[in-house]
């Protein structure tokens, strides 16, 4: 319970929500009738109210503050750039880019383990430096796949000052510059994947030009000879190993 507690903290300070309804242990949730005496009954409800709300938002901050987001682009731009719409299903991408995340995240978040978590199950730190301590690795994590860019264009719409260190940013402007980093690499990324399966295609839709097969979608003739490309050199393990890699 307390470990949900430490990383729903964390959303709620990326989010910018007030914490304090937080602060104190869950809210025991009773049915009973009549009036709560002293309006124990609104501030419980409210502690409920906050909790609920930063519960249905943490599971997009903690996809949208690791790797998975380029992972889950760059997958779904091989499975396209091969033609085959559905194979491997969005089950099995999803799993693997979400898989390929904890394995890439693992060092980050046993930092957090190690640092925030487990002194505070011990009793040695507080709830608010527990709190700090998890978010120092998220921090430098997210930092070293922004770009400079993307963060002095959130800082220039944001209208702050420019910070003295990038420790100073506030996290409701690195996370959406972060976001945007990742989104530009998985588009190149995806890029480059596409050029080798687009020049299949156009050598096919040539040779089929030539013959005078103009009326055959040169999509099913392709088809075959990329899918025996990807199989030949790899693929999968060439796109995996250079999107881990990537993040080095």
């Amino acid at each position: 319970m307390r470990k949900a507690l430490v990383f729903i903290a964390v959303a709620a300070l990326v989010l910018g929500l007030p914490f304090a309804a937080l602060a104190e242990p869950f809210p025991t949730v009773t049915v009973q009738f009549g009036d709560a005496p002293g309006g124990a009954g609104a501030s419980t409800a409210i502690q409920i109210l906050v909790l609920l709300t930063v519960l249905s938002v943490a599971p997009a901050i903690l996809l949208m503050t690791t790797a998975f987001t380029r992972i889950v682009i760059v997958l779904s731009f091989v499975r396209q750039a091969m033609g085959v719409q559905q194979m491997p299903p969005n089950q099995v991408i999803i799993g693997l880019a979400m898989f390929l995340t904890f394995f890439i995240m693992a060092p980050v978040w046993n930092q957090i383990n190690q640092e925030a978590l487990q002194p505070y199950l011990g009793k040695k730190i507080g709830q608010q430096a527990a709190i700090d301590a998890a978010i120092k690795p998220m921090r430098e994590f997210m930092l070293s796949q922004t770009a400079e860019n993307d963060l002095g264009l959130f800082m220039d719409i944001s209208g702050r000052k420019t910070p003295e260190t990038v420790q100073d940013v506030p996290l409701a402007t690195l996370v959406p510059s972060f976001m945007l980093s990742e989104l530009k690499r998985a588009f190149q990324i995806g890029f480059m994947i596409f050029i080798p399966f687009l020049v299949i295609d156009m050598v096919v839709a040539s040779v089929l030009m030539s013959m005078g097969m103009m009326m055959l979608p040169p999509v099913i003739i392709s088809l075959p000879f990329k899918l025996l490309l990807f199989v030949l050199v790899d693929g999968w393990s060439l796109v995996v190993g250079s999107l881990v890699q990537s993040f080095a």
